[in-house]
């Protein structure tokens, strides 16, 4: 099974924002690099373009939960950066898993 921990440092998230491979969708947009270890690190942006605390919140729930029901699939060893846009907290976790699904089989992170 993956170790999955949290993305927490800036520098971290600076350094996929500069270095990482993008893919974008309308709901999600996701950063992603191979790191030197065999755990998976994962982190959420959301900007206040989102909307108040509580839209916020909501994006950051509903992408942690579809990150969750996909990560034992996922390769060990890759950095995650995932930043909700506009629509995503008007969106079940189902679209965001399957955003994400797709997202992952194109780059073979599945």
């Amino acid at each position: 099974m993956n170790k999955v921990s949290a993305l927490k440092e800036n520098r971290d998230f600076s350094r996929l924002y500069r270095k990482g491979k993008s893919e974008v969708c309308p709901v999600l947009v996701t950063y992603f690099q191979k790191n030197r270890s065999d755990t998976i690190r994962f982190g959420i942006t959301t900007g206040k373009k989102i909307g108040n605390a509580v839209k916020r919140n909501r994006a950051r729930r509903i992408i942690r939960a579809a990150f969750r029901e996909l990560s034992p699939m996922i390769k060990d060893g890759y950095d995650f950066v995932f930043v909700a846009r506009g629509k995503t907290p008007f969106v079940k976790s189902s679209d965001i898993k399957k955003a994400m699904l797709k997202q992952f089989k194109e780059n073979n992170l599945i």
